[in-house]
């Protein structure tokens, strides 16, 4: 496209623009989703660094709360401002907030600055979906989406990868300057090769909807990460945030009634398959990603490696991901069907919840290999194609917004689902030790284990060692019992999912809805 004024029924990309444009935005993806695993095998180093034990688990909790609550954010400006400007922004303040995190000289420093990595990250995610929304056609863009599904799998290996070794051989600080040229270098590429239409619009931000939203994701997340173990359940203080998340959630809901330019239009849950596949994208990740997030741990604390291998031995998992997302696409394009697959998926996930749930001290890599792949295969079956089956659904206008909004709550389950998850796992350990009755040592030692350094257990007596590593792995046997159930829910949603014939046209072709032919004016950026 020229940069002189163009209508909305602008040429379609070929092929190969499509492609040279999409490897700029799998740059964008693999910063966000290398991020999501890639502190997980420093975080003993940095605490040994740094220390602030305690505060360890907001390392991770910091990041995805702040990309989880600027996603819709992220989507409603991209409607009104376009979304190449708002996916430049998100590379730079995730590569400001990389930085400083990187110069981190203490636990606070550390939290405040991958809370700012998040604002970043949470838009890469949003806009990598909506710009493929914009420029390739539903009934293409299974394919295209896949291989974004086989970058997010891919990062789920290398990232504990890069960790590991960035921590071992340099320092665990260039596990976030590492991700400076890669930002740079996407910047540039999508600066050179990414043209997208842009509307001028009258516009007014919601920024009460945007904090409203945020408030309530903070207060139900502190619900999961403090109840049981900071707080007890029925405290005052967890009962006051759960009350107050439920208030928000509801001045939320009355704030977007009103507001001219809502964050999120409730409209769109008059649509069936943006409802459906919002709850779907929850559950899903509610259950896998605060479920599967444990494996790593389990392959250094019960098997005893290291975390570079621990790492590898999770392949058969990014497997699983990569055939179910790029297989699921390459079909879709073919037969412009897509509702059988997040049906396909969430029995897969659940059937892999369940093996998973069988891993015991002695089981055999093989078979927790198979358990692994058999998870992969669900999640790559879902994931992208409620993304395809909303971005089909909805008027180009609500392109940008209806894809944050499912990115959002996919995301927010994540986040919930991993402190929830996490907090099974903690005190089915504490009572599961105690019925072992080792002892301080057995105490001393799975504090540390928690606090991720599995390593002191290679000091203990054997009985007391072997112990502890029962007790882990029935702990751990619950949380994945308790997945099952969130993944069988995921299936009845999916069986409701409407399926709408897949478009031909991409959208800055004029392939959203009739109606659209008659939009404003739109200028490339």
């Amino acid at each position: 496209m020229s940069d002189s004024k163009e209508t909305y029924g602008a040429a379609p990309l070929s092929h190969r623009q499509i492609l040279i444009a999409l490897s700029g935005l799998m740059l964008g993806m693999l910063l966000a989703a290398l991020d999501q695993t890639i502190v997980a095998t420093a975080l003993p180093t940095i605490v040994g660094d740094l220390g602030g034990l305690k505060h360890l688990s907001w390392v991770v909790t910091a990041y995805l709360l702040s990309s989880t609550a600027v996603t819709p954010l992220y989507g409603k400006l991209s409607d009104l401002f376009g979304r190449k400007k708002l996916f430049q922004f998100a590379i730079v303040v995730f590569l400001v907030g990389s930085a400083l995190a990187g110069l981190s000289q203490n636990m606070g420093e550390l939290i405040a600055f991958r809370a700012l990595q998040g604002i970043g990250g949470g838009g890469l995610f949003a806009m990598v979906l909506s710009i493929i929304g914009d420029i390739v056609p539903p009934r293409e863009r299974g394919k295209y989406q896949g291989y974004l599904g086989a970058v997010f799998a891919s990062a789920s290996v290398f990232g504990p990868l890069a960790g590991g070794f960035l921590t071992d051989q340099i320092s665990w600080r260039w596990i976030f300057y590492v991700n400076l040229p890669v930002g740079i270098f996407a910047l540039i590429v999508t600066s050179a090769v990414l043209k997208l239409p842009v509307k001028h619009v009258a516009h007014k931000i919601d920024f009460l909807g945007s904090a409203l939203i945020t408030a309530a994701v903070t207060s139900a997340l502190l619900v999961t990460v403090w109840g049981g173990v900071t707080y007890a359940w029925g405290s005052t203080t967890l009962i006051a945030l759960e009350v107050l998340a439920v208030l928000l959630v509801a001045l939320f809901i009355f704030v977007e009634m009103k507001a001219p330019e809502p964050i999120l239009p409730l409209r769109l849950f008059r649509d069936k398959v943006f409802s459906v596949s919002s709850t779907i994208g929850f559950i899903s990740g509610f259950s896998l990603f605060g479920a599967v997030i444990f494996l790593p741990e389990y392959m250094q604390v019960v098997r005893g490696v290291s975390a570079t291998k621990s790492g590898l031995m999770l392949i058969p998992l990014t497997i699983g991901i990569v055939i179910g997302s790029v297989g699921s696409g390459q079909i879709i394009t073919r037969v412009g069907k897509y509702k059988i697959f997040p049906i396909v998926g969430s029995i897969f996930l659940t059937a892999g919840f369940y093996m998973l749930s069988l891993i015991g001290v002695n089981t055999a890599y093989w078979k927790e290999a198979i358990y692994m792949a058999v998870t992969g295969v669900g999640l790559g079956l879902t994931i992208q194609v409620i993304v395809l089956a909303t971005q089909n659904s909805v008027e180009f206008k609500d392109m940008g917004t209806a894809t944050s909004a499912v990115t959002f709550f996919r995301t927010m389950g994540g986040a919930i689902g991993t402190s929830f998850f996490g907090n099974i796992l903690v005190n089915r350990l504490t009572y599961n030790l105690n019925r072992l009755g080792a002892g301080k040592s057995a105490s001393n030692a799975a504090s540390s284990l928690m606090g991720g350094s599995p390593k002191v257990l290679d000091k203990l007596p054997p009985l007391i060692h072997q112990g502890i590593l029962e007790a882990f792995v029935k702990s751990l046997h619950v949380v994945f019992l308790f997945a099952i159930p969130f993944a069988a829910v995921a299936i009845i949603f999916a069986l409701i999912l409407p399926e709408k014939p897949l478009r031909s046209v991409a959208a800055i072709a004029g392939g959203s809805k009739e109606n659209d032919l008659e939009a404003p004016l739109f200028i490339a950026e």
